[in-house]
């Protein structure tokens, strides 16, 4: 009995974890780097909550977002992102779509 109360308790708390959008900011990047800005680029994601136990695509959804906005235009990152995020309703799920936009921009080596 023990061991399954253990095994549950590990279960319920490594459910409440996720992992950390990192966009980088001018305190990663060198001041003085140059960059070639590239266009306007967007990316979207969308997560569900099944049952309103079941995360899926939950976690990872901002990060997600923020790559393909990246990506869209070929760049490196972002200038001025903004998030924007929509909810949905269906009988056994809820879902959340993340769209991020903003300047992509390539750096430059000087």
């Amino acid at each position: 009995m023990k061991v399954l109360l253990a095994v549950v308790a590990v279960f319920l708390i490594t459910g409440c974890t996720s992992t950390p959008l990192r966009i980088p900011t001018p305190q990663d990047k060198l001041v003085d780097r140059d960059y070639q800005v590239l266009g306007q680029g967007e990316g979207s994601s969308t997560g569900i909550m099944l049952f309103q136990l079941i995360p899926i695509n939950q976690n990872d959804r901002f990060q997600n977002a923020y790559d393909e906005a990246v990506k869209s235009k070929g760049g490196d990152r972002l200038l001025d992102p903004v998030v924007e995020e929509r909810w949905f309703w269906a009988w056994v799920l809820n879902g959340y779509t993340t769209k991020i936009s903003g300047t992509v921009v390539k750096d430059t080596k000087k």
